[in-house]
């Protein structure tokens, strides 16, 4: 079973629920989780590989309506 969450350089991660049958695969939906601003780890198991996400808030917005 994959573990959810991971810790990468004691950042935390989270699983993106995926499994990719090939490294290119994954590199291709990591390219896009990069280009909306998440920070990506790739880990790999059993032939398989998995992509873990994060992205901090750097902005954070209150409606008072």
């Amino acid at each position: 079973m994959v573990e959810k969450i991971r810790f990468f350089d004691d950042k935390k991660f989270l699983w993106d629920g995926e499994e990719y049958e090939s490294e290119e695969k994954a590199v291709a939906r990591q390219k896009e989780y990069l280009e909306k601003d998440f920070e990506v780890q790739m880990y790999s198991e059993d032939d398989k590989v998995f992509l873990y996400t994060r992205r901090v808030v750097t902005e954070v917005v209150v409606d008072q309506s």
